[in-house]
């Protein structure tokens, strides 16, 4: 996956890689990508024509993913010089996460049928072997891009991002000593993975802006994704109110409060399984990130069940989905298109790779006559984590973001295994 690990990664093996940013304050950066989501949410309710015309085919929350990645790309600021989307990740993910679930309901939920996990498992299938068919066509048209001998073979660094791409930086990590995979071959891969990763995501957040015109033209049934936003939308209306300065300090209060529980726990629990239960690190159960992920959205269905739920009336979910947008501008500073320019044959390997896991994810989409939302977040959870997926559910409606969350924390489940048996099968068509 695009995960913060990959992020972190190549912040601590590479920070001075290039000159700073023009912009390396994290206060000045955070003021201009509040602007920066301003100016677009503004716009995009603006009844201008040319403006209106814009916004129909490109989507607003696209924007908020292609403006920081420009500014990044020309290094007027930096996600690698910079502390926001950690801040952002552990912070305001988790507080977001909590707060879009005070709503949720999981009897609507459970009705979305078993297409999700079929497509949640196409993704998965995707990855493990669109990897090892990425590595064949290109050995036998460009075997010197994917040769290497030892630790720096080009195959070893793949077994990573299928790590990353079905589990997460944890899963990732244990490819890279499973197969030995050198020091600078994993940080060239990890590039790869972060930059095809995130191209991907911006063709994920443009189709969520069209989603209603796919689903019509392959006739997939959403009626049961509506009738959850309609639920949803119906409680939130019959509980609206005015919010009070108190509603507020209590929205805040229930989600950062829910998000310090999480870091206490994850703290503890990750600690304390790396050392007594090390071997269960391929579950990525030693990971301080999952645990935080998995104790807050869990403290937040729980809280759905209480008169927290209340809160939603005065606007909780509007408050969630404000830092997930922020969250979504961390992420886009973080890509720069201009990293192809150092080994531009291996990110064409990983195009190609992704082409094949796209490839996979429509067609059986279409086969089964899966809604796009299916589609995306199934190939998110994946590709993207705990980070990123519930960013791309949110694209749909606010309420179905825990949809992408459950999704991944299942990609952390097969990571470690899935991964090991795509590298498996790289390492047997390698040249």
């Amino acid at each position: 996956m695009t995960n913060p690990g990959s992020w972190l990664f190549l912040a601590a093996s590479a920070s001075p890689k290039g000159p700073p940013p023009l912009i390396d304050n994290d206060a000045v950066v955070l003021g201009l990508l509040m602007l920066i989501l301003a100016v677009i949410f503004k716009t995009s309710q603006s009844e201008h024509p040319k403006l209106k015309a814009f916004y129909k085919y490109v989507p607003a929350l696209l924007l908020c993913y292609f403006v920081p990645g420009v500014l990044g790309t020309t290094n007027i600021i930096s996600g690698e010089h910079s502390k926001l989307y950690f801040a952002a990740s552990r912070y305001l993910l988790p507080t977001s996460l909590v707060l879009l679930t005070l709503s949720l309901d999981l009897g609507a939920i459970r009705k979305l049928g078993s297409k999700m996990i079929i497509m949640f498992l196409t993704g998965t299938v995707g990855v493990m072997f669109g990897g090892p068919l990425s590595l064949m066509l290109f050995a036998y048209f460009a075997p010197d891009v994917v040769g290497g001998v030892g630790p720096d073979a080009v195959w070893r660094g793949m077994s990573t991002v299928a790590g990353s791409w079905i589990g997460g930086g944890a899963n990732q990590t244990a490819m890279k000593e499973v197969f030995g995979v050198g020091d600078d071959v994993f940080s060239s891969w990890i590039a790869v993975d972060v930059l095809v990763a995130n191209i991907w995501m911006a063709f994920l957040l443009y189709g969520a802006g069209i989603a209603k015109r796919i689903d019509e033209r392959t006739g997939a049934d959403t009626s049961a994704i509506e009738a959850l936003k309609r639920k949803v939308e119906a409680y939130r209306e019959a509980h609206a109110r005015v919010p009070t300065t108190t509603d507020l300090f209590l929205i805040l209060g229930v989600g950062f409060g829910v998000t310090a529980v999480g870091h206490l726990g994850a703290d503890t629990i990750a600690p304390a399984i790396s050392e007594h239960l090390p071997s269960l690190a391929k579950f990525s159960l030693t990971s301080k990130f999952f645990w935080l992920i998995i104790i807050a959205t869990t403290l937040g269905v729980m809280a759905s069940f209480t008169k927290a739920r209340e809160l939603e009336g005065a606007g909780a979910s509007r408050i969630g989905s404000v830092m997930l947008y922020l969250l979504v501008t961390t992420i886009g500073m973080n890509m720069n298109l201009l990293a192809v320019r150092d080994r531009p044959w291996i990110f064409l390997v990983g195009l190609v790779w992704i082409v094949i896991h796209a490839t996979l994810m429509l067609g059986v989409g279409r086969l089964i006559k899966a809604p796009f939302f299916f589609i995306a977040v199934g190939s998110q959870a994946n590709i993207g984590g705990a980070a990123s997926a519930p960013v791309v559910a949110s694209a749909f409606h606010p309420v179905l973001a825990p949809v992408g969350v459950m999704m991944a924390v299942l990609g952390y489940a097969l990571g470690t295994y899935a991964a090991w048996l795509c590298g498996l099968m790289m390492q047997a068509v390698a040249p």
